[in-house]
C-alpha cells in the first residue's frame, strides 16, 4: 500500500473500532426471564467466588456447601475459587464484566455491586425470583429446606437494596466492637461503664499514654503502648456521624461527607494521636495483637474478629510469650448519646450474575439460595462472631444450643465471641447502614482516608490546623474524584471512583486490538483494490 493511504485506512479502522467491539461481547445481556422449569436434564457448571483469609473452619463450610448443593443436584457442578480480600473479587468483576467472564455467584458488598449493575443487565434483580412460587423463598420444587421470606431478618434482606430493588441476599453479619482490657481499666482508677461514651474512651486513653521519666509507660510498665486502635478508620468516621445526627450521604448519590462534624472528629484524631492515644490498623497493626499484649486498652475491631481477642485467643499473630492475663469485655463501639447507641451493621452478601442462558442463572439461584439453610449458616456463624441472616436459623434449636454453651471450650465456643454475638443480637434493631449508589464504596474509602492522614501527618510532625483540613478536604475530593460529583445527580458521572488498573488495561489493549485488526483487514482490502485497478 501506498504511504499516502495509510492514514485514511487507519482512521477508517479507527471509525470501525465501535463496529467491532459491539460485535465482540459490548451489547448488553437480555434481561433474566424466570424459566417455568429448572432442566434437571442438562449438565451445568457454574463458577462461585467467596472470600477466605485461610480460615480453615470457614473453607470447610464453604466446600460441604458446595458438596451438599450438588448432592441434591447432580447435574450442577459448582466450582469454587477462594479470594483472600473483598477488593481482589471486586477488581476481578469490574475487570470481568468486559468479557462477560463474570463468576455465575459471588460474595461481595452492596457497595460493590452498585459498580456492578453500571453494566446493563449484568446482575440480577432478585425480587421476582424471591417471590417465585417454584424456585424462590420456601418454594415448592427446591430440594432443600431453605428459608422463608419471613423467615429472613427483613433488616438484613433490606440492606441488599438498590434503586428499589434486592440485587442480592445478605449470607452473614457483624457489626463493630470495642475490645477492652478491664485488668488496665480499673488499674487507672475507672470503672468500665455499660456504654462507652467517646469522651469517656479518649479521657482514658490519654492517662494510659502517659509516661515515667525513663520512657516507660505507667499504665502497663512496658516501652509501647497505644490505648485506642481503630481497625476501620472508614466506619470509625460513617458511625461519629451517624451518632451526631450528622449528614454522610443521601439514598441519590449526594456527599454530605465534607461538614463541621466530620472536622470535629478529625480534630479530636489530631489532639490524641498528639499524646499517643490513638492510632489506627494501617499505621500499627491489628488492634488484637496490641491488646493481646497489654499494649492496648481500646481495642476497636469486628465482632467477626472476636477470636483474636483476649489471653486465651484462638487465633492470633502474636508468640505465645508476649501474651498478657488480662480480663477482657466487650461493648458497642464509643457513643455520642448512651441513651440512643448506633452502631453499623455489615457483612458479605451474595449476588447472582446475569447469563445468555436462563437456565444457567437459575442453576445460579438456586445455589445461591442454598447459603442460606441452616446449616450453611450456623456453620459459618459459629466460626468467628458472624450471625446469620435468617431468623429461621436464629429460633433453631441448634443455634440456640451454640449461644448456650458459650465459654464450654476455647474455640467454636469461645467466650468472647459468643459475647460479640451477642451483642449484635441484642442490638440489631441500633444498627444501620449507609446509602448504596455507584461511587458510594470510594466515598467509603474518603471518610476513612481523612482520619488515616490526620492521624499521619501529626505523627511527621505537620502543621494540623484548619489551613490544613482545608487542603486534606480538597486533596481527599479529588483523589477519590468526588470534586466531580453534581448534587442531585443520583451518583451518576465521573465521581463513580476509580476503575481497577486491570479493568482499564483489558479495555485499551481490546481497542487496540480490535483497531489493529480493522487496519489489517482494510489494508488487505485496499491493496487488493488496488492490484485489480
Amino acid at each position: 500500500m501506498k504511504r499516502g493511504k495509510l492514514f485514511p485506512a487507519l482512521l477508517a479502522a479507527l471509525l470501525l473500532v465501535p463496529l467491532f467491539a459491539s460485535c465482540h461481547g459490548s451489547r448488553a445481556l437480555d434481561p433474566f426471564v424466570m424459566p417455568e422449569s429448572f432442566d434437571t436434564g442438562r449438565q451445568f457448571e457454574i463458577t462461585f467466588w467467596a472470600k477466605n483469609d485461610t480460615n480453615k473452619t470457614q473453607m470447610k463450610v464453604y466446600t460441604d456447601a458446595v458438596a451438599g448443593f450438588e448432592a441434591l443436584y447432580p447435574n450442577v457442578k459448582v466450582n469454587l475459587r477462594f479470594y483472600t480480600d473483598y477488593g481482589r473479587i471486586y477488581n476481578d468483576v469490574i475487570t470481568n464484566i468486559a468479557t462477560r467472564t463474570t463468576p455465575n455467584v459471588c460474595v461481595t458488598y452492596p457497595d460493590h455491586i452498585a459498580t456492578y449493575i453500571t453494566g446493563v443487565n449484568t446482575v440480577v434483580p432478585l425480587d421476582s425470583l424471591f417471590a417465585d412460587p417454584s424456585y424462590g423463598f420456601g418454594g415448592s420444587e427446591l430440594r432443600y429446606d431453605g428459608p422463608e421470606r419471613d423467615e429472613m431478618v427483613e433488616k438484613f434482606l433490606d440492606e441488599c437494596v438498590i434503586d428499589g430493588e434486592h440485587y442480592a441476599i445478605p449470607f452473614m453479619r457483624s457489626t463493630e466492637a470495642c475490645y477492652i482490657n478491664v485488668t488496665m481499666l480499673e488499674s487507672l482508677g475507672y470503672e468500665l461503664p455499660d456504654v462507652l461514651t467517646w469522651d469517656f474512651v479518649w479521657e482514658v486513653s490519654d492517662r494510659a499514654a502517659e509516661k515515667r521519666e525513663d520512657g516507660i509507660y505507667k499504665a502497663n510498665g512496658q516501652k509501647t503502648m497505644i490505648p485506642f486502635i481503630y481497625k476501620s478508620t472508614d466506619n470509625m468516621m460513617i458511625q461519629y456521624l451517624a451518632q451526631r445526627g450528622a449528614g454522610y450521604s443521601t439514598p441519590e448519590g449526594d456527599i454530605l461527607l465534607f461538614n463541621d462534624t466530620a472536622l470535629s472528629l478529625l480534630r479530636d484524631v489530631a489532639r490524641h494521636t498528639a499524646t499517643g492515644a490513638f492510632s489506627t490498623f494501617k499505621i500499627s497493626s491489628y488492634p488484637g495483637n496490641f491488646l493481646n499484649a497489654g499494649q492496648c486498652l481500646f481495642a476497636v475491631d469486628s465482632t467477626a474478629g472476636a477470636t483474636w481477642m483476649g489471653s486465651l485467643a484462638p487465633h492470633a499473630d502474636i508468640p505465645p510469650e508476649q501474651f498478657v492475663e488480662y480480663e477482657i469485655a466487650v461493648r458497642p463501639i464509643p457513643q455520642a448519646d448512651p441513651e440512643n447507641p448506633k452502631m453499623i451493621s455489615q457483612g458479605p452478601s451474595v449476588c447472582v450474575f446475569n447469563k445468555s442462558d436462563p437456565q444457567e442463572v437459575l442453576a445460579s439461584w438456586l445455589f445461591a439460595q442454598y447459603l442460606l439453610t441452616n446449616d450453611v449458616q450456623i456453620g459459618y456463624a459459629s466460626s468467628e462472631g458472624y450471625i446469620p441472616v435468617t431468623k429461621k436459623a436464629h429460633q433453631s434449636e441448634a443455634y440456640r444450643e451454640y449461644l448456650e454453651r458459650g465459654g464450654e471450650d476455647g474455640l467454636e465456643h469461645y467466650d468472647v465471641k459468643i459475647a460479640a454475638t451477642q451483642l449484635l443480637l441484642s442490638n440489631i434493631d441500633r444498627t444501620f447502614v449507609t446509602p448504596v449508589f455507584n461511587g458510594s464504596a470510594s466515598l467509603r474509602d474518603a471518610a476513612g482516608q481523612m482520619i488515616e492522614n490526620t492521624s499521619k501527618s501529626v505523627r511527621r510532625r505537620e502543621t494540623v490546623d484548619d489551613a490544613y483540613f482545608e487542603k486534606l478536604v480538597s486533596d481527599v475530593r479529588s483523589l477519590y474524584r468526588l470534586d466531580q460529583h453534581t448534587p442531585g445527580a443520583g451518583g451518576s458521572g465521573a465521581e463513580l471512583g476509580k476503575l481497577p488498573g486491570p479493568s482499564v488495561a483489558l479495555i485499551a489493549a481490546l481497542l487496540v486490538a480490535w483497531l489493529v485488526m480493522g487496519g489489517v483487514v482494510l489494508a488487505r482490502f485496499l491493496h487488493n483494490r488496488e492490484g485489480k485497478s
